[in-house]
């Protein structure tokens, strides 16, 4: 489990006057994460990476079973910044259309009108994304990395910020279709919520007695202010022996001798740009090799494909991320 350290905020180096940057950045992870938390009882370290991966400008993928609070998650986020929210069910019947929409013609103005699809909204929930066919899968591509989708050779672009939380139960087998390796590669990071504690269960019971918490929930953030700190983010100071541990981590994935495709490029990019937003959170304005470390995990394990013999020893493309976490030197205290 990937831990955000509590009350850690160290003196910033300051460097071309980064610390209001910083300090922007940080308020606004701490704000979206509290309120959110109100509605996600117990799930901290997970609410967390959650906002991180929405200052970081990436997609979510949430492995994890019914009932846990995937649809919350998502919904919360929307309301604490003030962004539109779409929720989409993934069925095996849905078409590609179902999602980007559809061009209709207008008799009235004898023109084509786009009619946008729930795709076209800031934070969209890709409810059971693996219950729907690779075609209808291969839709959300361009959207996710490109931030925008085509209709008929129309492009439509994507509002800012715009955000896919999507959600998979890897319990349940029939009836699903496997993310292509395409598509897994283009979230950010991959969290799981887990069942909370009898503790946390009474809460969310008693907190529940009455109203959903989420029905009080106000915004606390806005989009220009979120804008500015995903802009902030990418202030951050990466020594070069930082990143050269990030890209010895990625290549080791490809070596290791039990993976049959190690992590791509983006992944390396994804594990450089959330060990910014990681460092920004905890008040810094340089990243240290533990932010890699803590978020190894999270960013490179749903994009290593393990071989078929390793799978029959019951080996996870987890415990590879976590082999190479161990096998490589991690590098020491540099001047800037």
């Amino acid at each position: 489990m990937t831990d955000f350290p509590q009350n850690t905020r160290q003196t910033p180096r300051v460097v071309n006057n980064a610390a209001p940057q910083i300090n922007l950045a940080q308020n606004v992870a701490e704000r979206i994460a509290q309120s959110v938390g109100q509605v996600i009882i117990g799930k901290r370290n997970e609410v967390r990476l959650a906002v991180l991966g929405l200052l970081c400008k990436g997609h979510i993928l949430i492995e994890d079973i019914p009932g846990v609070g995937k649809t919350m998650l998502a919904k919360a986020l929307a309301r604490v910044i003030g962004c539109t929210f779409s929720r989409i069910q993934f069925t095996p019947d849905m078409l590609p259309s179902d999602v980007t929409g559809v061009s209709l013609f207008n008799q009235k103005t004898r023109e084509f009108e786009f009619r946008a699809g729930p795709i076209m909204a800031q934070i969209v929930l890709a409810d059971e994304i693996n219950r729907a066919t690779p075609k209808t899968q291969a839709a959300l591509l361009e959207a996710m990395e490109e931030k925008q989708v085509t209709v008929d050779g129309v492009t439509h672009p994507m509002d800012n910020p715009f955000m896919i939380l999507a959600t998979q139960n890897p319990i349940e087998y029939e009836g699903t279709f496997p993310l292509p390796e395409a598509q897994l590669d283009r979230f950010m990071i991959r969290i799981q919520l887990g069942y909370p504690s009898p503790a946390e269960e009474l809460t969310v019971l008693s907190a529940q007695q009455y109203d959903h918490p989420i029905n009080n929930l106000q915004q606390m953030v806005s989009i220009q202010e979120l804008i500015a700190a995903q802009q902030a983010i990418r202030e951050i100071y990466v020594a070069d022996e930082v990143k050269r541990y990030i890209i010895d981590l990625v290549n080791a994935t490809r070596q290791h001798p039990d993976v049959y495709l190690g992590s791509s490029p983006r992944g390396s990019l994804a594990l450089f740009r959330t060990a910014q937003a990681r460092a920004a959170m905890a008040g810094r304005d340089y990243v240290i090799p533990d932010d890699v470390k803590a978020l190894a995990e999270v960013t490179l394990a749903h994009r290593v494909i393990v071989g078929p013999a390793a799978r029959i020893k019951d080996i996870s493309s987890r415990t590879v991320v976590q082999d190479v976490l161990a096998s490589t030197s991690v590098p020491g205290a540099s001047a800037r």
